[in-house]
């Protein structure tokens, strides 16, 4: 049970970690290679809220809006300019990343930050301790699933964006404007990324150089998943699955590398993903 628990939470994490990119590279059809450093704003921005005295759950809407506007910015200088020419996209936004990354260190220094955590404690579970924690975070990751499931299927937004997705020249021939599209997408994907890396803090190390560790899995993921939000869930369930089953019967390094190495699997044998399914 325990184990099936680890299971599901790892699975929730990759999917909060993941789900911002996602929404990025389904529209823009582009690979935001700074999304990292986004994963590095949200936690610095649970950093500035301690510092200022505030509930540690205040840091959640304040990092998801300071993610969202500087997100917008963003795509309005940088990224709009380049999206017919996608490999100069992944090659600004990577250096954006690279260029956050230097700010934050000389805003905060190298050193490691301390945040309270969220929640802490365990909770008894089938005569064991768990990790209240890890339990809220698949809260979470089900909750953010269904708000974006709701915005997708049921708003304005959502629909201009699939209409993009099938095909963005007929989309703006039917009068659906495109580049406010791509700029709202972009500000809510990179506020996702703020939004996971508040939640990431109670389970790493926050430094300048924290979202790097999360950027190869995220990016499998998103590749797995080929713009299927269903598809990014299941790649969670199955390449989280097989991290901790790596890393408890084998080894925690190889299992640190299972995502990246069977998800290029998986794209050797199917280069759709499980998008397919």
């Amino acid at each position: 049970m325990l184990l099936l628990l680890d299971i599901l939470t790892t699975a929730a994490i990759l999917f909060v970690v993941a789900v911002g990119l996602l929404a990025i590279f389904g529209v823009l059809k582009i690979i935001n290679f700074a999304h990292g450093a986004w994963l590095t704003i949200g936690a610095y921005s649970a950093v500035v809220a301690t510092k200022l005295g505030l509930n540690p759950w205040a840091s959640l809407p304040i990092a998801f809006i300071a993610g969202a506007l500087l997100g917008g910015v963003a795509e309005l200088l940088i990224i709009r300019p380049l999206y017919r020419r996608p490999l100069d996209a992944i090659l600004a936004t990577w250096g954006l990343g690279i260029v956050i990354g230097q700010l934050i260190t000389l805003a905060f220094g190298r050193d490691v930050q301390l945040i309270p955590s969220l929640m802490s404690g365990t909770i008894r579970v089938l005569g064991a301790d768990y990790s209240v924690y890890r339990l809220f975070m698949l809260l979470a990751a089900l909750a953010i699933g269904a708000v974006f499931a709701l915005v997708v299927e049921g708003t304005r937004l959502g629909l201009s964006a699939r209409a993009v997705i099938m095909n963005e020249t007929l989309a703006r021939s039917l009068g659906i404007d495109t580049e406010r599209v791509r700029l709202w997408t972009f500000m809510i994907g990179a506020g996702l990324a703020a939004l996971a890396g508040v939640l990431l803090t109670p389970l790493t190390s926050v430094d300048p150089n924290m979202g790097v560790a999360w950027l190869i899995g995220a990016f499998m993921l998103v590749m797995v998943a080929d713009a299927s939000y269903l598809a990014l869930a299941v790649a969670c369930l199955v390449f989280g699955g097989a991290q901790v089953l790596v890393s408890t019967f084998i080894s925690p390094v190889l299992g640190g590398i299972s995502v990246a190495v069977l998800a290029a699997l998986v794209l050797r044998i199917s280069p759709r993903g499980f998008s397919r399914a």
